[in-house]
């Protein structure tokens, strides 16, 4: 059932490349445009990060097809980088404001130390979680000062959950790198993150939906995945307990965000909500 699932959403994903390259193609001046605004950074960014997943998911399969996959994700993500720092630097001030969006786009290259992982590059994934875990701190500790100096607008609150998804990627590398207390330290991050998230929540949702709240998703997706790994490895029952219940809160709120978001897609909304570029 799994693999059934990860086949679907790979269509999915792939759909959704094929959808924007053609966007692309037909006007590629689109890119610098969706560039200029925090949605589009944010979705250009997941979309980049999401090409490493289809690396992992490749990887037990056919190891060929997933470095290969692998070195385009990183060409790609180092190309989107480039740009995002010429937008930062060209654009207005406002625009250099620190954003949790920031993770997806310096942190995020740690996942792609999870296929590195499968494919026998622990060098190159050991490297990537100590810069990219100095860089989340980084992120994080500048987030934390502008968070105490201003308000955040409703509409973009949602975005403050991507905190949460580097600490528990972090943790999920070092796992895998036989790295039990650092991997521990950052599900207590996570947790803790997740928790002032969880009693702030109505203050998080108090704008309507907007597609903004997929950046519920992947942190979700990402503390049940090291909650349930490190379950695994400390044979603690409330650890057990707890991984159960973050897996079925995010298999419970995935879906809907994803529906609502593909929804909107189809009527033709979405790109007025996110002040996308048009061709």
């Amino acid at each position: 059932m799994g693999d059934m699932i990860l086949g679907a959403i790979t269509l999915l994903y792939l759909f959704c490349v094929a959808a924007y390259a053609l966007k692309f193609m037909r006007r590629p001046g689109v890119l610098s445009e969706d560039l200029r605004v925090l949605p589009g950074r944010a979705g250009l960014s997941a979309m980049v990060l999401s090409v490493y997943l289809v690396a992992a998911a490749l990887a037990p399969f056919a190891p060929g097809a997933a470095l290969a996959v692998l070195g385009t994700g990183l060409a790609l993500h180092v190309g989107l980088v480039t740009l995002v720092l010429r937008a930062l630097v060209r654009g207005p001030a406002e625009q250099r404001r620190v954003s949790p969006v920031w993770h997806l786009q310096f942190v995020g290259f740690i996942v792609a130390a999870l296929p590195a992982l499968d494919l026998g590059f622990g060098g190159f994934a050991s490297a990537l979680l100590y810069a990219t875990g100095a860089t989340a701190v980084a992120v994080w500790g500048a987030s934390l000062v502008q968070f105490w100096r201003e308000d955040v607008p409703a509409p973009l609150r949602p975005l403050l959950a991507i905190h949460v998804a580097p600490a528990c990627l972090l943790g999920s590398v070092a796992l895998a790198l036989d790295k039990p207390g650092l991997a521990w330290a950052c599900l207590l991050i996570a947790a803790l993150l997740a928790g002032v998230m969880l009693l702030r929540l109505p203050w998080l949702l108090r704008a309507r939906f907007s597609p903004l709240w997929g950046a519920f998703s992947f942190p979700l997706a990402a503390l049940a995945g090291l909650t349930i790994a490190l379950a695994a490895v400390g044979q603690s029952e409330a650890v057990r307990m707890a991984a159960g219940l973050i897996l079925v809160a995010a298999t419970l709120a995935i879906p809907p965000i994803l529906v609502a978001i593909l929804r909107a897609w189809a009527r033709g909304g979405l790109g007025a909500r996110t002040n996308a570029a048009r061709v």
